[in-house]
């Protein structure tokens, strides 16, 4: 079935892929582990660890993307939309004041 069609089926976008470089043996072994205690694959088990880790540091992420905006002259939307439509810059050293 095409992307469009199963689209149309699910009402869901497309949902982007992305791929983690190697944990390494210990964190590979963790993972292993934890998702055999779960029950879930190690791709189910990474997923859910990694969302359970963006939830506990959304405060974070938020005061943060804050503090960057303010000092962009930017509103935390236009920042936010600016990062998720990759047009946003790092600003370089000289703009950085550092």
């Amino acid at each position: 079935m095409r992307a469009n069609s199963k689209q149309k089926l699910t009402g869901m976008a497309e949902t982007k892929r992305f791929t983690v470089p190697d944990l390494g043996e210990w964190y590979t072994d963790q993972l292993a582990l934890d998702a055999w205690i779960n029950n879930r694959s190690k791709a189910v088990q990474a997923q859910s660890l990694l969302c359970a880790k963006l939830q506990e540091r959304e405060p974070t992420i938020e005061k943060r993307l804050t503090y960057i905006a303010q000092k962009r002259g930017l509103t935390l939307d236009e920042l936010r939309s600016q990062i998720l439509a990759g047009k946003a810059q790092q600003l370089s050293r000289d703009e950085d004041g550092e």
